[in-house]
């Protein structure tokens, strides 16, 4: 073998080992990589699932305490009293003043109802009231007169009364004396005659007297007629006057004006709905579970979150909690003592309201709304 063939082949070994260690040194540095990235890894395996722990930890820590004190509901609503406006008497609309979703003050003219009929009749009214009247001062004029009547005749019957005492007393003496022939025959027929006159005199005066009385009782009975008649009168002008008043309608609160359901020229029934007002005084009705009531009690700090303004949290107190829940004081409350019976959980309305001015906010009946009522 020659030289140059020696030398190649060394030259190849070298490589050869060269490459070799190469190898080794690269499968090496992967394996010590490897050493140093697993106990990173487990390192992430067991910090990750305890800081989790630990954030649940802490957040049902917090909600537990913080049910302790507070309470809330999803199951309230904000509530006012709503006005519906009907008419008291019936006809066509004359005039209408309002538009919908529009601010009325109290006092303000809404509606106006054609008042013809009742102007007529309130006339018509007053006519028979006035003859009423009429026929009053005749009946007190009658009786005037027929009381002037009575006290006559009474004189009359004095006077009848004294003159047939004297014809009695004198034919007693003239029969008397007659009988013992002192007295003529004619001096008797005479005072016999007297008597009999005295008597018809006597006796016209008391009918006199008793037709003049039963004059005057017919005419005060007229009278009181009249007067009840009058009072019946009056009684039907006063409600003529009513009745036309009733044409104008006015506001009877300050409000908005909604559910308007009328037009000018529609007849409009007695009592039929023609619109409602709606007034700016508003608060919350929440429905809490009886088993949150516990602590809660009227004066306590409310945090009332409105749907309609997500961002805002108005300030609120507990006025009042109704004395019954909402299913006992329900149209059908449940008669638990019959038929099966099974556990709910009642709730009890818990009126609630405003004690910041949210007169520049739109909040309006039937809102959904969240309480949260610091109850310790």
């Amino acid at each position: 073998m020659s030289q140059d063939e020696i030398n190649n082949n060394n030259q190849e070994e070298l490589t050869q080992s060269a490459e070799t260690q190469e190898e080794v040194s690269s499968v090496q540095q992967i394996d010590d990589d490897e050493k140093d990235d697993r106990p990173s890894y487990k390192k992430k395996r067991v910090i990750v699932p305890t800081i989790t722990a630990i954030l649940f930890f802490l957040a049902g820590l917090y909600f537990m305490v913080h049910s302790i004190h507070f309470q809330s509901t999803d199951d309230a609503f904000v509530e006012g009293h709503i006005v519906s406006i009907a008419p008291r008497v019936s006809g066509p609309v004359e005039k209408m003043l309002i538009t919908d979703n529009q601010p009325v003050k109290k006092g303000d003219l809404l509606i106006v109802i054609d008042p013809n009929d009742y102007e007529a009749k309130l006339a018509q009214s007053k006519a028979k009231l006035s003859q009423a009247k009429a026929s009053l001062k005749i009946s007190d004029d009658d009786i005037s007169k027929f009381e002037s009547g009575v006290q006559e005749s009474g004189h009359d019957l004095v006077s009848t009364k004294s003159k047939l005492d004297f014809a009695q007393k004198d034919y007693k003496r003239y029969s008397a004396m007659y009988k013992e022939g002192i007295s003529s025959k004619q001096d008797y027929d005479n005072s016999k005659t007297g008597l009999t006159v005295a008597q018809s005199a006597h006796k016209a005066a008391i009918e006199k007297e008793k037709a003049a009385k039963a004059m005057l009782e017919s005419a005060k009975a007229k009278k009181e007629a009249t007067l009840a008649e009058i009072e019946k009168l009056e009684a039907e002008v006063k409600t003529d006057e009513l009745n036309l008043s009733y044409t104008k309608i006015y506001a009877p609160q300050d409000g908005l004006i909604t559910n308007r359901n009328v037009e000018q020229g529609n007849y409009v029934q007695v009592a039929q709905p023609m619109f409602a007002i709606v007034p700016e005084k508003v608060w919350v009705v929440a429905n809490f579970k009886e088993t949150q009531l516990t602590y809660m009690q009227p004066g306590q700090p409310v945090e009332v979150k409105i749907d309609t303004y997500p961002g805002k949290k108005f300030k609120a107190k507990v006025d009042s909690i109704q004395r019954a829940t909402g299913a006992k004081a329900s149209l059908f409350p449940p008669e638990n003592a019959v038929g099966s019976y099974v556990k709910i959980v009642q709730r009890v309305p818990v009126k609630i309201v405003f004690t910041e001015d949210i007169s520049k906010y739109n909040i309006v009946p039937g809102m959904s709304v969240v309480p949260e009522v610091k109850v310790r």
